[in-house]
């Protein structure tokens, strides 16, 4: 009897097992989709229902109004931008290969007297100078050959991207107009699965979710567009390209300094001495915008490492692609919080 209760347990968690990996199996293709939905609706819920009070209580206007700010913000900038460097590809092979032959100039007097970093700015810059840019171009140019083809890869498949964005605006429509019935849902399976215990851990989740979104995305795509603007205004070459680097640095929480330093750097070496100076002032406040609106927003939620978000970026990035940028960080965020949570609460405590 004994024996036949064990393997009737065993073939059942064999059978549970196999059904949960072919879902996960078949619904792999739209997984990233739905993680980076749910934090958006995570994020942005306050605003739904803000809005739904707005239309008297209708919810299906407030729905639209939430998905169309969606499509402007994420689906259509990426698609602009990626199609841009499409087109550009070739031109960017070309100028790596024009490095060589580049003559950096003497830098000017004003250099020197920047505050904290102008003397070690003035020596490094007169140093290419007289040194001359063969031997580093030399260095760099396999680097930009592997960056560029790296490029073309993922512009081929720019419309999957689209397409992920777009499943992404739609997955989150559905969970705005059930936001209540999936919250108690997912409530009530983190109960049945471990109790109160279950539901706390959901919680969790949350609050992790939440931090990603709000303290981390919001703050990289308001430093990425005025990043793009300021780019764009100066006449940087290949500015949508550009901007999207300055929105993977911004989320790994590197900054936009790597990317807007060097566009000044390029101004002032092409003798657009105005346009790079202004570009610079703009860089910094772009730079310094994290230091104010990160603190504020990451308040609403939980505060995370930064190795966390950064391992997040870079691993999602070689995981999923570009989209894999945001669901990255909110995964190991996610599985932070809870073993967190597991290893600081004691053997006896209950969570209240």
């Amino acid at each position: 009897m004994d024996k036949r209760e064990v393997t009737r347990s065993l073939l059942a968690a064999l059978s549970i097992t196999g059904l949960i990996l072919a879902s996960f199996w078949i619904l792999r293709p739209f997984l990233s989709a739905m993680i980076w939905a749910t934090t958006i609706v995570l994020a942005t819920w306050p605003s739904m229902t803000s809005l739904q009070r707005t239309f008297r209580g209708r919810r299906a206007p407030a729905i639209v109004v939430m998905m169309t700010v969606m499509i402007f913000v994420f689906v259509l900038p990426f698609w602009l931008a990626i199609s841009t460097v499409a087109e550009h590809i070739g031109e960017v092979s070309s100028w790596s290969a024009s490095l060589e032959t580049l003559e950096v100039p003497p830098p000017p007097a004003f250099v020197e007297g920047i505050p904290f970093v102008g003397q070690k700015a003035f020596d490094v810059w007169r140093d290419a100078a007289a040194g001359g840019w063969h031997a580093l171009a030399a260095k760099l140019q396999p680097y930009i050959v592997q960056i560029v083809r790296w490029l073309a890869a993922e512009v081929g498949t720019v419309g999957a991207l689209v397409v992920q964005f777009l499943l992404t605006v739609v997955v989150a429509g559905v969970m705005y107009a059930n936001g209540e019935k999936v919250d108690a849902g997912v409530r009530r399976f983190g109960r049945r699965l471990a109790g109160e215990r279950g539901e706390h851990a959901i919680e969790i989740a949350g609050q992790a979710v939440r931090a990603v979104a709000l303290g981390v995305v919001v703050t990289a795509l308001v430093q990425t567009l005025l990043a793009g603007l300021g780019l764009w205004g100066a006449g940087v070459p290949f500015a949508a390209g550009l901007t999207i680097a300055v929105m993977m640095l911004c989320i790994a929480q590197i900054g936009p300094t790597p990317v807007l330093v060097p566009a000044v750097a390029w101004l002032y070496l092409t003798d657009h001495h105005t346009t790079a100076t202004m570009l610079l002032v703009w860089t910094i406040g772009v730079a310094s915008l994290d230091n104010v609106l990160r603190p504020y927003l990451i308040k609403r939620g939980a505060d995370l490492p930064l190795l966390l978000i950064f391992a997040g970026v870079i691993g999602g990035l070689l995981s999923f692609g570009l989209l894999g940028i945001f669901v990255g960080p909110v995964v190991l965020a996610v599985s932070y919080r809870l073993l967190e949570a597991w290893v600081n609460e004691a053997p006896d405590q209950a969570p209240g």
